[in-house]
């Protein structure tokens, strides 16, 4: 009985996280405008919406967010300090501000934040808000990077839909991770075994980018190229 248990919550967590390697396969197949240019407030939320699900490694970060914030006992207030971290860090490099080594940190984000998941120890409130904050600023960040020469030169209203539809869908996916550990999962304390197996695939995913980018700038130190 305890091993056809086990063996279905394994299979429950195999096919969630199966998911959320295809859905953003997906997603990069089919971006909502499909290459079109940005011209229109509408524009603007669709690419916006489209563009959290296009990099695994921003996907899961708001994944372990939500997953984080629901041991923090303000499951929807924490996440929202990532949300407005990210858009502001957006904004920055939209107006040409950019922060310094995005990748790097993003890489680590993952590492930080799926350790603490995998530890079983939950977050205070403060501790959270200022983690997600800080490492929101260079997801926000990196999201500039790619749209800053066409949101920004379209226009303001392009620029604003952008963020609206970037800045929902994240917090929706936040909201929608912490559910499913809360109500699917039954992964109610911070050392329940799927939320802890949730914050080592994306400790996991961290580690292997951090490694990735180290190998980067020990290649470009040395002077070699690939």
């Amino acid at each position: 009985m305890l091993t056809n248990n086990f063996r279905t919550r394994g299979q429950l967590f195999a096919a969630t996280l199966a998911a959320s390697f295809i859905v953003p396969t997906a997603a990069l197949a089919h971006h909502p405008l499909g290459g079109m240019p940005m011209e229109t407030f509408a524009h603007g939320i669709l690419s916006g919406a489209g563009h959290p699900l296009l990099g695994f490694d921003h996907l899961f970060f708001v994944i372990i967010v939500g997953i984080a914030a629901l041991y923090t006992g303000r499951e929807k207030l924490a996440p929202a300090a990532y949300i407005a971290a990210m858009m502001t860090g957006c904004l920055m490099m939209a107006s040409g501000t950019g922060l310094p080594m995005k990748e790097t940190i993003i890489g680590l984000s993952l590492l930080v934040v799926g350790g603490v998941v995998l530890s079983g120890r939950a977050l205070g409130l403060v501790s959270a808000l200022a983690l997600f904050a800080a490492f929101g600023l260079f997801h926000g960040s990196a999201f500039g990077d790619v749209i800053a020469q066409q949101e920004a030169t379209a226009g303001t209203p392009v620029l604003i839909g952008y963020l609206v539809g970037l800045g929902v869908l994240q917090y929706a996916i936040a909201l929608a991770a912490g559910w499913v550990a809360k109500n699917i999962w039954k992964a109610t304390e911070a050392t329940a075994i799927q939320a802890r197996l949730a914050g080592a695939v994306v400790a996991g995913v961290g580690l292997y980018l951090s490694l990735e980018n180290a190998e980067g700038l020990v290649i470009k130190a040395l002077g070699w190229s690939l």
